[in-house]
């Protein structure tokens, strides 16, 4: 099986970086691509349980890493990453795992495809 990491480090909102990463993640495993979400700096916020964007412009990034995590697409928090931005592992969605750097050089090196956002 095809395999793909899609790496998130930019914020939920203020760029199209975390709807693209979703977006790729949600098409890569609707065509059988075994996808890892992987969430580090400001990315991890996408993964925060509770966003409220009814004051913004935005459509609220969580509906999409729910539906990552109900259609199995495995999304990782950096542990380093939540730390940085002042989160617990209490302020994460369902289903997201938590792990540590080495952990995720892991998984990078055993994927086929990595891809950015």
């Amino acid at each position: 099986m095809e395999s793909i990491n899609i790496i998130l480090r930019k914020p939920p909102y203020g760029t199209i970086d975390a709807s693209e990463a979703i977006r790729h993640a949600l098409g890569g495993i609707t065509e059988g691509i075994s996808v890892n979400l992987i969430l580090i700096d400001g990315g991890v916020n996408a993964a925060r349980k509770g966003q409220d964007t009814s004051n913004t412009e935005y459509l609220s990034i969580e509906e999409g890493i729910k539906d990552c995590i109900d259609m199995n697409v495995e999304i990782y928090a950096e542990r380093a990453s939540l730390k940085e931005e002042g989160m617990e592992t209490t302020h994460l969605i369902d289903g997201v795992k938590v792990l540590g750097s080495s952990e995720i050089a892991e998984i990078l090196s055993s994927t086929d495809v990595t891809m950015i956002f």
